[in-house]
């Protein structure tokens, strides 16, 4: 695909260059205008979340549409102080220097969106891309082509296209052409492993920095001192939205033996509670993004051996998959060997919390990690045992809500953070400048340097 007919990224460069997205007053006027656009075209957005992911008004503001307000009015707020120079320390070899970080756009970013909030996680870097005085490029998942194109229709009413441009496409030829054919100054992916390795190589060709939101299998402990109603009321929260297509949802469960019965019983009860009794027919439970999804979970599921506590159906017509929770399952099982991204939640026992760091250790750097507990001796054990990239304690996903917080992984669930004031850092370059006066120049700094070690090896 030839990319050039689609953006012209000089024109892209040449408006970056020319330096029009520098000031405050043109990024603030950009983040207030973005924000307008939100406003209007509520309804477009909440429409095409619908025809992709079955999403009803209420979950696509929760999870999509006030998430990116909360946002952007956060930006407009605070893009003042983000901007403002920074002030840092001066070592005594410096003396009488003060030094500062100035903020510096990177310049034409590509960011490449993910289908299961195709808004959110399309439009939040958007916005601290905007923040931050860039030009962008966006790709939106060609998987949830509803809110793709409604996407490309707010932006393109609401920007010049040499400022924000939108590329649609297949993404496995789109974005490939993309980065071989342009130089841009940072690329922010979010998505599967794999295909972000694939960015990753191609950026590194060029040295362009990347951004790589992934994922992994987010582990969820119930301890035994644990809350359980509440504990099953927020996991079946955060497992079940969006009808499990959460980058950070709960993907198995690791609960003390103690309580595993009582845990399974207010689980069941919390589904019943959240999607009622014909959950096919709630308004609240999604669908599956595409028949190729769908097929994949029905072979996890179909081929992990295991006792079904609750659910297990689903229509391929319909691409409903029920809320499922499995037991008994092999950890060597296919369903953990890759993450889920699905409504099935299997649940494993552990009698001491060995075996259960064990458990967590075969799957490295989970995204998220989600614990519930009483103790805060417990919290520290496994805040110390765990790494991982973002979590809660006695909640589930809640921590994406925050746009105080970084939202980002480690190791096999992502490269760097973003959200807030975090985007803004991302989409920067503090650049470090020491200025120093004229009116005093020490000599011991220069040469000849004689018997001045000693001294030097002080101020330094």
């Amino acid at each position: 695909m030839n990319t050039k007919a689609v953006f012209n990224f000089a024109s892209m460069q040449n408006y970056f260059d020319s330096g029009a997205t520098m000031p405050y007053e043109f990024r603030v006027k950009q983040l207030k205008a973005f924000k307008k656009a939100l406003e209007n075209f509520e309804d477009d957005l909440c429409d095409a979340l619908y025809q992709d992911l079955r999403k009803n008004k209420a979950e696509a503001f929760l999870t999509e549409i006030g998430l990116l307000m909360a946002e952007v009015k956060l930006a407009i707020r605070k893009l003042s102080s983000w901007m403002r120079p920074k002030r840092v320390g001066t070592n005594l070899i410096c003396f009488p220097s003060n030094n500062r970080l100035y903020p510096f756009p990177k310049g034409v970013v590509l960011i490449i969106g993910a289908w299961n909030y195709p808004l959110l996680l399309s439009l939040a870097p958007v916005i601290g891309a905007i923040a931050g005085g860039n030009c962008i490029v966006l790709k939106p998942s060609e998987h949830a082509a509803a809110s793709a194109l409604v996407i490309e229709k707010m932006l393109k009413a609401t920007f010049s296209e040499n400022y924000i441009s939108v590329v649609q496409g297949e993404g496995s030829s789109v974005v490939p052409a993309l980065l071989n054919e342009h130089q841009f100054n940072h690329v922010f992916y979010t998505g599967g492993v794999k295909v972000g390795q694939s960015i990753y190589e191609l950026a590194a060709k060029k040295l362009v920095p990347v951004t790589l939101e992934l994922g992994g299998k987010s582990p969820t402990i119930v301890e035994k001192d644990a809350d359980i109603s509440v504990a099953a009321k927020r996991i079946v929260f955060g497992k079940f939205m969006n009808a499990g297509q959460t980058c950070v949802a709960p993907d198995y469960l690791l609960v003390h033996e103690s309580v595993q019965d009582q845990l399974i019983s207010e689980i069941k009860k919390s589904i019943k509670t959240a999607y009622g009794k014909d959950i096919k027919s709630s308004n609240d439970y999604g669908r599956i993004i595409n028949k190729v999804r769908f097929e994949t979970l029905v072979r996890l599921f179909k081929n992990s051996i295991s006792d079904i506590v609750e659910g297990g159906e689903y229509d391929e017509d319909d691409l409903y998959f029920a809320p499922t929770v499995v037991k008994n399952i092999s950890l060597s099982a296919p369903l953990m060997q890759e993450e889920i991204f699905g409504p099935i939640l299997p649940i494993f026992t552990f009698s001491t919390r060995k075996e259960a760091f064990d458990i967590v250790a075969k799957h490295k750097n989970p995204l998220a990690f989600y614990l519930f507990t009483s103790s805060k001796a417990v919290e520290n054990e496994w805040l110390r045992q765990v790494s991982f990239g973002n979590g809660c304690i006695n909640n589930t996903v809640q921590h994406l809500a925050n746009p105080y917080l970084p939202f980002g992984g480690i190791g096999n669930s992502g490269i760097g953070g973003y959200r807030g004031i975090y985007s803004f850092k991302l989409f920067t370059h503090a650049r470090a400048v020491m200025k120093t006066p004229t009116w005093i120049d020490p000599a011991i700094k220069y040469p000849p340097y004689g018997n001045k070690l000693k001294w030097l090896k002080k101020l330094v």
